[in-house]
C-alpha cells in the first residue's frame, strides 16, 4: 500500500477509535473525513445540562505526502500514535506549533 493511502487509513482508525471513547451520551463525537481532500476531524458536539460543548479535538491534514495535525486535544497526542503504527517522524509536521519552533522537535518542519 502506498504511503499516502496508509496515512490516511491510520489517520481514520485512530480518530474513530478517539470517537468511541467518548462515554458521555449528551456529547456526540463526529468524525469529519474528506478523503478527496485529505482533511479529518474528530468533533465534540453536545450539551452537558445548560453548558454548550463543541470544540474540534483533532484536526490533521495529508499535504504533499506528510501528516500535517493541526489541532491535538488529546493528551497521548496523535503523532506519537502515528509513530507506533510506524509512520516516519520526518512525515508528520506539528502544524500548531510555530513555523520557526518547529526544527527544534524530532518531527517534520514543513
Amino acid at each position: 500500500m502506498a504511503p499516502h493511502a496508509q496515512y490516511r487509513e491510520y489517520i481514520q482508525k485512530l480518530m474513530t477509535e478517539r470517537a468511541n471513547l467518548v462515554w458521555d451520551k449528551r456529547i456526540q463525537a463526529q468524525t469529519i473525513f474528506d478523503t478527496e481532500r485529505d482533511h479529518y476531524q474528530l468533533v465534540y458536539v453536545g450539551w452537558r445540562d445548560s453548558d454548550r460543548f463543541y470544540g474540534v479535538i483533532l484536526h490533521a491534514d495529508i499535504i504533499d505526502g506528510k501528516i500535517w495535525i493541526q489541532q491535538d486535544g488529546t493528551e497521548q497526542g496523535l503523532a506519537n500514535q502515528l509513530v507506533e503504527l510506524g509512520v516516519p517522524k520526518h512525515d508528520i509536521v506539528l502544524a500548531f506549533d510555530p513555523p520557526d519552533l518547529r526544527k527544534y522537535t524530532d518531527f517534520a518542519v514543513q
